[in-house]
């Protein structure tokens, strides 16, 4: 069918009720031809319009010309969650075309490149099909470029379908190419042809369009490997070591950009504060990393599942000989080599245990981009302090997806460096201390630094079995003595680390835990099952070991749905284990497919929980719930 028959053809008449704000637009294209910055542009337009937005972007594992998918939602109400459902669907990419063609809900909007001669057999949504390789063409645009700017084709479409601002795209433009006014200019005219071209050639025959906000003030976006990096810089960094892996690397690459720009020495200008290595392997990474920890350094490294793997014992180690040392697990879908590109949290239980023998693991777990800024610096205190790895949990979807967030905040208290004994220590105490003696009974001893001048300063470091003088020993005793203060050392760790946040709705009988990129789609589900009359309590862990406050929760409510990305409830495995006793309570609501959880699927998991059903007083209401969906 050509563009000219579709254009003549009956369309759907225009709804008499505009949705504005709230809706879904899919972006169909192929890897590697420059879709991204089109993307991005349009979700920082709408930013800068005032309205909530937020951006999930569906690629394959760095293979050239595959499928791959962008999903903008605008929502009026400030829902981030990914959504099941699209209204609007631009097909770029013949070989998804039938695929995308089907998921336009009936009453959207689908646009298409019109070189792509494909049969559209629907009639219940609106068609736009668009000129693109005509109008880059007009464009003037180099030959090598012109499939990168032909995605501004339907950028400068929806900005007319949509009532999108063209200032706005410019100045989205102009913060992507960093003010360069070549490419703005170049991409920019793509975008007005377009759109001037829609707007004289098009009938607007869908609902959908937008409006200005102000919900963004004083918000920013950003994603969470660079706020990640950003917080490490503010919380002192001096050593990086890292080696490339999905979807990982950019936050060691935004250590790369920024500490140059951050961390000069203010007397020495030409000099550098920090160190950053890319190593050879993961193995070689994290060795690096806890040998600048040993050495006195704020030292950390940053991989996913399988270098997670690799790392596991130089984890051992760092745990075993107490040394300092944070690592960030950007999460993707394992086990293996997995969905190098898929989003999950399926390392929870793993990193929890990490390393043979009796090993516990401290684990920060952000909620929001803004945390992993805040994460980025606190993670080196707690470190420090606890004198053992500290483990952040992020995921693919917080890490290279674009958030809205709060900016973030410098670090509000001063730098903790934990039980350190410099030489005036040692001559007040006449060289008596031993580096693994509980002195203060919370299981953390002293230790010193390389470069401490004091003869009584140093120490044998071990991985094997070592007395409180930190000398070898295979003595019963002390090998027992020895992890039960590692135990309680663990145990000491809860006051330290940050506590869980808690939402509660009045008379509510039912409370959800859960932690992580979880946290838009469970609160959007509270709002779906409190306007059904079903008012949910929140908790929302954010470290592991579990502070007090996990366990009253579990204790006020009849029943808890633990609610996480991962096939076997990893979280609920921990809850159980931390609380045999409350296990009866707790439920598990645990799936990965390697996509965000949406909020539909929490809801609908709730309602029908064999339990939930006999609460509600049978299937019958079950079933009635359901329909008004």
């Amino acid at each position: 069918m050509s563009a000219t028959q579709i254009l003549e053809q009956d369309q759907p008449a225009q709804s008499r009720e505009p949705v504005v704000n709230d809706f879904s637009i899919t972006v169909g294209t192929v890897n590697g031809s420059g879709s991204q910055t089109s993307n991005l542009t349009i979700l920082r337009a709408l930013f800068k319009m005032g309205i909530p937005v937020s951006g999930k972007n569906l690629f394959p594992s760095n293979i050239q010309g595959l499928p791959t998918w962008y999903t903008i939602r605008v929502s009026k109400d400030g829902f981030l969650a990914r959504r099941e459902e699209t209204e609007i669907v631009v097909a770029m990419n013949p070989a998804t075309f039938a695929k995308d063609l089907a998921g336009v809900l009936p009453g959207g909007a689908f646009l298409y490149a019109d070189d792509i001669r494909l049969a559209i057999g629907r009639d219940d949504i609106s068609i736009y099909p668009m000129p693109v390789k005509q109008l880059v063409k007009d464009s003037g645009a180099p030959s090598e470029l012109r499939d990168y700017v032909a995605n501004m084709v339907y950028v400068g479409v929806l900005t007319w379908l949509l009532n999108i601002d063209l200032d706005k795209i410019y100045q989205a433009l102009s913060f992507h190419f960093k003010g360069k006014p070549k490419p703005i200019d170049l991409n920019f005219g793509v975008v007005r042809a377009a759109h001037q071209w829609a707007s004289q050639n098009l009938t607007k025959t869908d609902p959908y369009r937008v409006e200005p906000m102000n919900a963004t003030d004083g918000y920013i976006m950003a994603d969470g490997n660079t706020a990640a990096a950003l917080g490490a810089i503010y919380g002192g960094v001096q050593f990086a070591a890292w080696y490339p892996i999905t979807p990982a690397s950019s936050l060691a690459e935004s250590l790369v950009e920024y500490l140059p720009i951050l961390r000069k020495d203010p007397e020495e200008p030409d000099r550098n504060t920090y160190a950053v290595v890319q190593a050879e392997d993961e193995l070689a990474a994290i060795g690096m990393a806890v040998g600048a920890g040993w050495a006195g350094l704020r030292a950390m490294t940053s991989t996913s599942g399988p270098g997670l793997s690799l790392m596991a014992e130089y984890a051992g180690l760092a745990y075993f000989a107490e040394v300092p040392v944070v690592v960030w697990d950007v999460q993707r879908v394992g086990p293996s080599t997995g969905l190098p590109t898929r989003t999950a949290q399926g390392d929870l239980t793993f990193v929890s245990f990490i390393g043979h023998g009796d090993t516990q693991s401290i684990i920060l777990l952000p909620g929001s981009v803004n945390e992993c800024f805040e994460f980025g610096w606190r993670a080196f205190d707690i470190a420090e302090r606890l004198q053992t790895p500290v483990f952040v949990l992020s995921d693919l979807d917080f890490g290279m997806n674009q958030w809205m967030t709060e900016p973030f905040r410098y670090p509000d208290v001063p730098m903790d460096r934990g039980k350190v004994l410099w030489e005036e220590d040692l001559e007040r105490l006449k060289g008596e201390w031993a580096r693994y003696r509980d002195v203060d009974g919370d299981g953390i001893p002293y230790r010193t630094l390389p470069g401490n001048r004091h003869p009584a300063a140093a120490y044998f470091t071990r991985g094997t079995g070592h007395d409180e003088n930190a000398r070898y020993s295979e003595d019963d005793q002390v090998w027992h003595n020895l992890l039960a203060r590692l135990k309680r050392k663990f145990e000491t760790a809860r006051q330290y680390l940050p506590a869980p946040q808690v939402d509660c709705m009045d008379c509510a009988q039912y409370g959800i835990i859960g932690f992580g990129s979880t946290t838009p789609a469970i609160q959007e589900a509270r709002h779906h099952l409190a306007q059904r009359g079903i008012p949910t309590d929140y908790l929302r862990v954010r470290a592991v070991p579990f502070a007090h406050e996990v366990g009253e929760f579990i204790s006020n409510h009849d029943v808890v749905y633990v609610v996480e990305m991962n096939r076997d409830g990893q979280l609920n495995q921990l809850l159980t284990l931390e609380y045999p006793h409350l296990a009866p309570r707790l439920r598990s609501i645990a799936y990965t497919d390697g996509l965000p959880l949406s909020a539909s699927f929490v809801r609908d998991s709730i309602l029908t929980w064999p339990k939930k059903v006999e609460d509600l007083e049978g299937k019958q209401k079950l079933a009635s719930l359901m329909a008004e969906e």
